[in-house]
């Protein structure tokens, strides 16, 4: 028992812990987004699985490692553009188009995989980004090894906290995207096109899950692998309610299932395969699904959400 509270004091468990909620963090605040302007994006793992290999895929033919993030992103606001508009002006059914964006991205993820490398049988390496610490502040003891000895990615996971919060709260562009997912008709009132905001909230959210993706095979790991999403689309959609679709509570939500992961981990080791690993493998979604029905019954959530609009309508 000591051993396993001596846990929560260690270094290494906090960093593992920041570097497990780096993907967590795009890949949410992408579903926040589209969430907010009322659109659930359930296609978020295929998106996801998308930018991992878009990404991956970039670096290995040749292109630096920024190059990949931004060819990640591009290929996510793609099928966000999808997305957007099969549910947006066509008003299809959120749940029914966001499983099919689901089953077509990691279809056609795997079909590219092994039409581009069809005699690999070991996934190929890149070299990916390396951890940069920031003078001064990595060496504050536990935090500062923690939070700033971490990769580029990890810097702009926090960054995408920020400024997703500071332009949803502080900006007219936030403002219409709030009010598109709570009361369309008054965004068309002021003479804002309601399937112009949607569309692009679903296309740059979309493009948040997919560098959260990309992160996996640049920045945690070094290669593609199939099945590497493993579910972290459909945690960040739970991350959602479990943040009230607030930013930084969603970010706190993220760090705190990273934290159940990285811990499940260390357990197993201390039980010596006394217990069952799946036993510590259901941990976390465990935990995630007791906090999630403590706090979702006092969620507000945005009323117009999964409501289709047609312009004219009140």
């Amino acid at each position: 028992m000591e051993q396993a509270v001596e846990i929560l004091f260690q270094t290494s468990f906090w960093v593992a812990a920041v570097r497990i909620a780096s993907p967590l963090i795009f890949a949410t605040m992408g579903e926040l987004i589209c969430e907010r302007a009322g659109v659930l994006n359930l296609g978020i793992e295929g998106i996801m699985t998308v930018g991992a290999f878009a990404g991956w895929f970039t670096v290995y033919s040749g292109g630096d490692l920024w190059t990949g993030v931004l060819i990640a992103a591009i290929a996510g606001a793609s099928f966000g553009l999808l997305h957007g508009t099969l549910t947006v002006p066509l008003g299809l059914s959120q749940h029914v188009v966001g499983i099919g964006i689901t089953l077509f991205a990691t279809s056609l993820t795997y079909f590219t995989y092994r039409l581009a490398l069809p005699e690999v049988t070991t996934p190929p390496k890149i070299v990916p980004f390396q951890p940069l610490p920031i003078p001064g502040l990595s060496s504050i003891p536990i935090v500062g090894e923690a939070l700033f000895s971490q990769t580029p990615l990890t810097y702009l996971a926090f960054a995408t906290v920020a400024v997703v919060a500071w332009v949803l709260y502080r900006t007219p562009v936030g403002l219409a995207v709030r009010a598109a997912g709570e009361n369309p008709a008054a965004v068309e009132a002021q003479g804002i096109s309601v399937t112009g905001v949607r569309i692009g909230a679903v296309m740059i959210g979309s493009a948040l899950m997919a560098v959260g993706g990309a992160f996996l095979t640049m920045s945690a790991f070094n290669s593609f692998f199939f099945e590497m999403i493993n579910g972290r689309g459909w945690i960040c959609i739970a991350l959602v309610v479990f943040g009230s679709w607030r930013p930084g509570k969603a970010l706190l939500g993220a760090i705190l299932f990273a934290a159940f992961d990285a811990y499940q981990v260390r357990l197993q080791q201390l039980s010596g395969g006394v217990v069952p690993y799946q036993v510590f493998l259901m941990m976390p979604y465990a935990l995630s699904i007791l906090a999630l029905i403590l706090v979702a019954r006092r969620a507000t959530y945005p009323k117009a959400l999964m409501i289709p609009y047609q312009k004219g309508e009140r």
